[in-house]
């Protein structure tokens, strides 16, 4: 032993002995004298107590430890009454409590331990051994975890003490309104932890959590972190902040959360934090402060975006219910039509009539001639938009080469294939089936992540097939009513480096994820790939869609990417690196999920590319009515992006100023082309009023022909373009270019402009529903 460890023992074997008032409790006789005898002559206070009147003594005697010592005659569950009546009295919960037996049996001895004993000896032991004992509990006194303000293994507070310092907050004195948020965390993959790991995971999750949190507050001691163990739900109180504030430090968490790979039980895990929170402000007690908090956590759960929550009177289960049963008696339907109708009635009143009146009344009543001011910004604008079609066929031909090989190894990979099965059944085992005959050198795991409203034959039929080959994983996903929940739903479950995702229709080219990992391997974090119409056969509309596509993926798509420095899209033949994806996740409440995941992560720092040899075959819509239904669903979808991003896009001192110029034109320019192109109608109906009908006007206006002729002229190359870089397939179908090129002139381009104007002023009237396009098989 070196001279520290004697040190040590000696300063040990040097301390007082400790003595305190010992509550004896057992049946008078000969073994209660004897004890008697022994605490008396250790220096130590006794008192005794019979079993039945323990409560009252250790309220009236005010003990300092608890001594057992059973009847002789008793059974194991006298004893652990006595025991339980220690425990159950409130201040013989903190009491050192030794059991002696006669017969310490080890099953006896563990029933006592787990009831609230702290040791448990044979009465035949050595009086100085029980002594010691004795001393050792009154130098280390017993306290449950429970009444600790901080839990020892965690370092959180429990249940219990959070709840005091959160009524403390909501007392303080001089706030008469409190400043500041609790919020409430669950983790979406605790239930399956738990059932494949054991229960023990709640505590080790709930430590990994906190220390996240810890790292990134610089004020962790303003912040008071709970824990509620029945639920494994953390807790955070987050005082004296305002509520943008509170959002912004709980979006951070969740995002570093996300954006870690924890170790649990002795696993490699990936979590998703779910976060409610509600303004302390809002509450009148602590106990409404969590419960709100949890019906925002519960709301949180269903998206899994990583978005806090935060809580609307809507959330609480009783109005939860009466939404449920005012869409089950079909309210909702009956009142889903007027905004679409209005928007129909609206376009041409606020992008014609309205107009027209002012510049009339501009003229007449201020002498103003606006209208031929305007006729001259529709001029320029058509012009403006030809130009930028024409840059982008230009740029579109100087798009970067793929890798010819990968920077690094295969790594393991992934498909996630999102479904709605009830409008997606026709196609969904064919895709599966596509999926399994994909070359991939590594492993290649496929996971259908799909919902439904209820079970389905097509189900059964799929695990048949995730029978016969485990490289499919089913993934139901309970109560999601978006891609983007059943995307966010599997991305903790992958096990790939490398995640493909895909829509239900998707038939992705056998090499697709080789390719995509030589642009993963190169820096890049996505790549979008050519989404290609497999169905063109079936009616003129998808035709048309075919040729547009083209026109996309092989032209715009590239030509935009090498023009603005960045890439676009990444939710249907996207390839994502799975941390990346992980971290950004898919915002269900957007119409295009897949452009919002894009902008977050662009001003996040992420890399984008595209690539028109990466193809995937898909379904087009084959008449009007759901290709109007998507298109609509789309232009929202750009109006919501738009209105969430733009601004934020350009003031973001992380992109460049040809990244900027890219923004202001995909956010911007489009979102204000449809309308600018149907002022030419104002117009042309103020300038005949002005020159006194319509058949006095002079429509050979140099000008006017000569920006026609240039947009005809941009549309002729455009289409040229697609032609010339089309899949080599497509490329054979020179006929179906040609007809694009006429439709397009005549009708298609005034559909989708329709469309948009359509789309935008549902957005302004507040219905956002989205309705999933029924698929149907089409030829591979």
């Amino acid at each position: 032993m070196d001279s520290a460890d004697s040190t040590a023992t000696s300063r040990l074997a040097d301390l007082p002995p400790v003595h305190g008032r010992v509550l004896a409790v057992g049946v008078p006789g000969p073994r209660r004298e004897r004890l008697t005898g022994t605490l008396l002559a250790a220096g130590h206070e006794v008192v005794h107590a019979a079993p039945g009147e323990v409560t009252a003594r250790v309220a009236h005697a005010q003990p300092d430890a608890v001594v057992l010592l059973d009847d002789a005659g008793g059974t194991i569950a006298d004893r652990l009454a006595v025991i339980r009546e220690v425990r159950a009295a409130p201040d013989g919960q903190v009491l050192p409590l030794l059991a002696i037996t006669p017969d310490p049996r080890p099953a006896d001895v563990a029933d006592m331990l787990r009831a609230g004993a702290d040791d448990c000896l044979a009465d035949a032991s050595d009086p100085l051994e029980l002594s010691a004992r004795i001393e050792a509990r009154l130098r280390r006194l017993p306290v449950p975890v429970e009444r600790l303000p901080l839990d020892p293994r965690t370092g959180l507070y429990s249940g219990a003490h959070f709840t005091d310092e959160l009524k403390r907050e909501l007392r303080r004195p001089g706030r008469p309104r409190p400043k500041g948020v609790m919020a409430m965390i669950a983790i979406a993959e605790l239930s399956a932890l738990e059932s494949r790991l054991g229960h023990r995971v709640r505590r080790e999750v709930a430590e990994r959590v906190a220390g996240v949190v810890r790292r990134l507050c610089d004020d962790a001691a303003s912040e008071r972190l709970g824990w509620d163990g029945g639920d494994g739900h953390l807790l955070m109180l987050l005082p004296g902040i305002d509520e943008e504030e509170a959002e912004r430090r709980l979006a951070a968490f969740a995002h570093a959360v996300a954006g870690t790979r924890f170790t649990v039980a002795g696993e490699n895990v990936r979590l998703t934090p779910a976060i409610g929170w509600t303004p302390l402000a809002a509450c009148a007690d602590a106990g409404q402060a969590v419960e709100r908090a949890r019906d925002a956590v519960t709301e949180s759960l269903r998206h899994g975006d990583l978005r806090p929550v935060r809580y609307a009177r809507w959330m609480h289960p009783a109005a939860a219910r009466g939404r449920h049963r005012h869409r089950r008696g079909g309210a909702a339907r009956r009142r889903g039509w007027w905004p679409s109708a209005l928007a129909s009635a609206l376009v041409p009143l606020l992008g014609v009539g309205a107009p027209f009146l002012l510049y009339q009344q501009a003229h007449a009543l201020l002498g103003w001639d606006l209208g031929s001011a305007m006729y001259w910004v529709v001029v320029a604008g058509l012009v403006f938009s030809s130009v930028l079609i024409v840059l982008e066929c230009l740029f579109s031909l100087d798009a970067p080469a793929r890798p010819d090989r990968p920077g690094q190894p295969y790594p393991p990979a992934t498909a996630i294939i999102a479904a709605h099965l009830k409008n997606e059944a026709a196609t969904i085992v064919d895709t599966v089936e596509s999926f399994l005959k994909l070359d991939y050198p590594a492993e290649l795991e496929i996971v259908l992540a799909y919902n439904t409203p209820h079970p389905l034959p097509v189900e059964e039929m799929l695990r048949d097939i995730a029978r016969r080959d485990p490289r499919l994983v089913l993934l139901p996903v309970p109560g999601s009513t978006s891609k983007a929940q059943n995307i966010n739903a599997a991305i903790t479950r992958v096990r790939g480096e490398m995640v493909g995702v895909f829509d239900a229709d998707h038939h992705p080219a056998p090499d697709s994820f080789q390719r995509a990992w030589h642009w993963l391997s190169g820096g890049y974090d996505v790549v979008q790939g050519h989404c290609l119409v497999r169905n063109g056969d079936a009616s003129w509309v998808a035709r048309m869609v075919a040729v547009e596509f083209e026109a996309i993926y092989a032209v715009s798509h590239p030509g935009r990417t090498r023009m603005y420095g960045f890439g676009v899209f990444g939710g249907s033949n996207g390839y994502w690196r799975t941390d990346v994806l992980a971290r950004i996740r898919m915002h269900g409440s957007m119409l295009t999920e897949d452009i919002d995941a894009t902008m977050r992560g662009l001003t996040a720092g992420a890399r984008f590319t595209v690539d028109r040899t990466l193809i995937s075959r898909e379904l087009a819509p084959t008449m009007l009515a759901p290709l109007w239904r998507q298109r609509s669903r789309w232009a929202q979808g750009w109006l919501q992006v738009s209105l969430k991003h733009l601004w934020r896009g350009l003031r973001s001192p992380d992109l460049s100023p040809r990244q900027k110029a890219g923004l202001a034109v995909l956010l911007g320019w489009r979102e204000v082309q449809p309308w600018l192109t149907l002022q030419i109608l104002p117009v042309l109906l103020y300038s005949a009023w002005g020159a006194g009908g319509v058949t006095q006007l002079d429509w050979a206006v140099p000008i006017c022909l000569l920006a026609l002729a240039f947009t005809l002229f941009a549309g002729l190359v455009q289409g040229a373009f697609a032609w010339r870089l089309a899949a080599p397939e497509m490329r054979r179908r020179r006929r179906w270019f040609w007809r694009y090129l006429l439709t397009s002139t005549l009708f298609y381009t005034h559909f989708k402009n329709l469309v948009a104007r359509h789309a935008h002023l549902k957005e302004a009237l507040g219905q956002r529903q989205w309705h999933v396009t029924p698929r149907t098989g089409g030829s591979r």
